[in-house]
């Protein structure tokens, strides 16, 4: 009974091994030609979608989110992209990662009406899935590191957006993308219903998606 066990088991933890690797070929190979780090690189589209990440108690951005952000700002200086559309958690009133996205967007010069936030963009399915249903996006260069930038490509094509992705630095835990590559795979075979909302077309104002004024800032 016992070696029984153990070969079930076994099997199961071969069987798991295999799922993962299938999830992160698979991923990888959809969005392979669609990734660079190279903004020279990446076709003209809508919008510049930033998904958050961490940012601190005072309100200053975090490491990883800070390079998204100026990864953002130099495509839209760039021409490449219109708007910039900062998704993140806000899902508690003293945490709010769009905001102060947006406020960094601000304070190196983008124009306050190209610039939207999310603030339901509680993971990346969330975020591409409100893109696309929310906000009308249907072209869009997705900015974040390398780890992460193929499941996030995936996920915004499985949400009906023409995506490119963008690598903004080798930043995040790439040992934890593994497995995030397995859920991303069922995210987008599935299509999960996300957090709704009123339409915020990405054509108009993007100050009509703020839930507050932004301070007055000076470019830098």
């Amino acid at each position: 009974m016992k070696r029984v066990l153990a070969l079930g088991a076994v099997g199961c933890l071969v069987l798991g091994i295999l799922v993962v690797v299938a999830a992160n070929v698979l991923v990888v190979q959809r969005t392979d030609h669609l990734v660079t780090p190279d903004a020279a690189a990446v076709r003209s589209a809508q919008v510049a979608i930033v998904p958050g990440s961490l940012v601190r108690s005072d309100g200053s951005l975090g490491a990883v989110v800070r390079q998204r952000v100026e990864t953002g700002v130099a495509l839209y200086r760039a021409g490449r992209v219109g708007k910039l559309l900062m998704s993140g958690d806000n899902g508690r009133p003293e945490y709010n990662e769009p905001d102060a996205m947006r406020d960094a967007a601000l304070a190196a010069g983008v124009s306050p009406e190209d610039v939207f936030t999310d603030y339901a963009g509680f993971d990346t399915w969330h975020t591409m899935r409100r893109a696309h249903d929310v906000f009308g996006v249907t072209s869009a260069v997705v900015v974040t590191q390398a780890p992460s930038a193929a499941r996030a490509v995936d996920l915004a094509r499985a949400a009906g957006l023409d995506a490119q992705g963008l690598v903004a630095g080798d930043g995040g835990r790439a040992g934890r993308e593994v497995l995030a590559r397995v859920r991303g795979v069922i995210q987008a075979t599935l299509r999960p219903a996300v957090v709704g909302g009123p339409p915020i077309p990405i054509s108009g104002d993007g100050r009509s998606s703020w839930a507050q004024v932004a301070p007055a800032v000076v470019p830098g």
